[in-house]
């Protein structure tokens, strides 16, 4: 989709093999997955994965449209809108596909109702925390900590957390850099450097740590044991990775 050249340090699919094989062969593996959810024999948890696929591409749809489109970029009440858009957005694209999952296990295992609202809670703040630090990680990070080109989300004009933080404070400049998707000589320093000044990294962190924590606290609707001490690690784990 970003045409990045890498992927966890290694090639992408459509770098080694090219798009069209590519495309291919994502349809081949969506196909095989929806095989084995229907050799589940188990209807809710099937709806629960449809729903996650149809997500997946509202937040691709969302993270093409502009941030202010058709409004002022000095109306506070547009950045307000603009930052539930990336929000709204970052569930679709990451956390309906990891609360969703956690529901279907769940419901697979025969919880009680209390049980699946918990699991679906945890994953939902999970998924949220997860991409609020990818965002960050997209300012700070290196090719070889990223194992993908730093700054590849900035570069292709998408509006994440730190970045609408500088914006609120420096609105005409920061939306005159993703409008013309930072291609100009300088864009991207300067992109980084109004992050910088307005705490947009750790703004935008704590925001994530706000969503571990909720997800610790849906925790507390499950049993105590193994399983759960390893789920809250994941919370941990999710916040302070560094790639």
């Amino acid at each position: 989709m970003d045409s990045s050249d890498t992927r966890r340090g290694q090639p992408s699919a459509n770098a080694a093999f090219g798009n069209k094989l590519a495309v291919l062969a994502g349809d081949f593996i969506l196909a095989r997955a929806s095989v084995s959810l229907a050799r589940l024999r188990h209807v809710p948890t099937v709806e629960l994965l449809s729903t996650v696929i149809e997500h997946l591409v509202k937040g691709e749809v969302l993270q093409m449209q502009a941030a202010f489109a058709g409004k002022s970029v000095n109306d506070p009440e547009a950045h307000d809108e603009a930052f539930e858009l990336y929000l709204r957005k970052s569930f679709y694209k990451t956390a309906s596909l990891i609360a969703n999952a956690c529901k279907a296990s769940a419901l697979l295992a025969g919880s009680p109702p209390q049980v699946v609202d918990a699991a679906y809670a945890y994953g939902k703040h999970i998924g949220l925390a997860f991409q609020l630090i990818d965002d960050c990680l997209d300012f700070e990070g290196t090719q070889e900590s990223l194992g993908k080109p730093a700054l590849a989300d900035a570069k292709a004009g998408i509006s994440t957390a730190p970045l609408l933080f500088a914006c609120r404070m420096y609105p005409e400049r920061v939306l005159a850099l993703m409008e013309r998707k930072f291609s100009s000589e300088g864009d991207l320093e300067l992109a980084v450097n109004l992050v910088q000044e307005v705490d947009g990294l750790p703004r935008a962190k704590r925001l994530a740590v706000a969503h571990a924590q909720a997800a610790l606290e849906a925790l507390r609707g499950l049993a105590p044991g193994q399983y759960r001490s390893a789920l809250a690690g994941m919370a941990k784990i999710v916040v302070e990775r560094s790639k």
